[in-house]
């Protein structure tokens, strides 16, 4: 239909006071009807049930509980349309309400096409917490809520290192794979801690033991490896078990600030800090201090914002990270030296996630029936939008990734670090 009353036509603006601007992507509704700006990446919309979401969260939870649903597709690139709308979305932050108008406007479509009805029902995929906020059976439940969703959809998602952060590329050869860039962004932590035969090791949110494994095989350390999450600790154990490590690494069902068997020569925290959340990092950052020997080393790697916080109902909240919170580079430096450590090298390897993010998402593709039998469609089409959308974050900068090395200094000030950079930065 081109004659201005098709399906697509009437969501174009309908759309436009949602996103806050002109509508960057082309509209397919339900009744074969297009609309938007000719050679844009092209949306569909399946069903008046996404246009209800939208009445009743016109907002990035309203898009994204439709698409989790299936009420929302794209039929070229997603990137290309993340791309697209994300400025769009995110580009003012103080972005206005909608307005009266709006929403008249809005609700005088939804009644045109037939969308006007009661609040549909969040995807199943959607998670609420109880109980107080960053309490430890809270922060269990939003940990299960994420990890264990079964081991086997994370085999396939992250491939054979189990590796769930971000990777180091150090190489462009196009034949280096996921595989040795994790490899190589272990090397790198080890060595930036000093890692040596004899030291204690703690890997604070161990995931699936990829770091502790490599610090006990390559470096000769004893090693104690955390997480709250029941599944990421029994996979962790039997690959201990399997390598024959037992004497070297222990693996615990533990929250951090349960913790009292210091001190350790180093502690790594490698994409778990995101998790702690704005309002304790200060309890966390000095449970970590104290764990410390003097003369210890802290590796810190974490997603960091930049610019101000976002406001408003969140797709990674509701579905992927709850209770989760991106702080900015300079609280990070400022928590850990209150704490009592001294920031040492700060990195950023913002480019490196987004390349790590768009290897995860070409695995759950091409292994895409697979996942879905092992979770849900819904639950596929989170990761998807998730790991596609912080991929496209990372590439326009929104986002970075910082790798903060910290030492806790002896009272005389001593630190036991190397003179250069190059002693831990590279790998070979």
């Amino acid at each position: 239909m081109s004659d201005g009353t098709g399906v697509a036509n009437r969501l174009v603006p309908l759309l436009e006071r949602v996103l806050g601007g002109p509508l960057p992507v082309r509209l397919r509704g339900w009744d074969g009807s297009e609309a938007g700006p000719e050679g844009a990446p092209l949306v569909f919309v399946h069903s008046r049930r996404a246009i209800r979401r939208l009445l009743w969260q016109p907002n990035e939870l309203g898009l994204g509980r439709a698409y989790v649903a299936g009420e929302l597709d794209v039929d070229d690139d997603l990137y290309q349309v993340l791309r697209t709308v994300t400025p769009v979305m995110q580009g003012n932050p103080a972005r206005r309400q909608l307005s009266s108008e709006d929403r008249r406007e809005m609700m005088k479509t939804a009644v045109l096409l037939g969308a006007v009805g009661p609040q549909p029902k969040p995807p199943a995929e959607e998670v609420v917490l109880t109980g107080e906020k960053h309490s430890k059976e809270r922060d269990r439940a939003a940990i299960s809520h994420h990890y264990d969703v079964g081991n086997r959809f994370y085999e396939l998602v992250l491939g054979p290192s189990m590796v769930y952060s971000c990777a180091y590329w150090a190489s462009d050869d196009p034949r280096y794979t996921l595989e040795e860039a994790q490899r190589d962004k272990l090397e790198l932590i080890c060595r930036k801690l000093g890692l040596r035969p004899g030291m204690r090791l703690l890997d604070v949110g161990c995931g699936w033991g990829s770091l502790v494994l490599h610090a006990a095989r390559h470096h000769g350390v004893t090693a104690v490896g955390v997480t709250l999450s029941e599944e990421q600790a029994e996979y962790a154990r039997k690959r201990v078990a399997e390598a024959g490590l037992e004497k070297q690494v222990e693996i615990r069902l533990q929250d951090y600030r349960d913790v009292a068997d210091g001190p350790y020569d180093a502690i790594a925290s490698v994409g778990m800090a995101e998790h702690v959340g704005a309002e304790v990092y200060g309890t966390y950052a000095r449970q970590l201090s104290g764990l410390l020997r003097p003369g210890g080393r802290l590796l810190n790697h974490q997603i960091t914002r930049r610019g101000p916080e976002r406001t408003g109902p969140s797709f990674i909240q509701a579905y992927v990270f709850p209770d989760g919170d991106l702080l900015p580079l300079a609280t990070i430096v400022e928590q850990l030296e209150e704490a009592g450590l001294e920031v040492r090298d700060v990195e950023s390897l913002r480019e490196h996630y987004s390349r790590t993010l768009r290897a995860w998402v070409n695995n759950l593709e091409k292994h895409w029936d697979q996942c879905v039998e092992l979770t849900s469609p819904g639950r596929a089409r989170v990761w998807r939008l998730f790991m596609a959308s912080s991929a496209v974050s990372f590439e326009l900068g929104r986002i970075s990734v910082h790798q903060v090395l910290a030492v806790k200094p002896h009272p005389n000030g001593r630190s036991e670090m190397p003179a250069t950079r190059g002693a831990f930065t590279s790998v070979d």
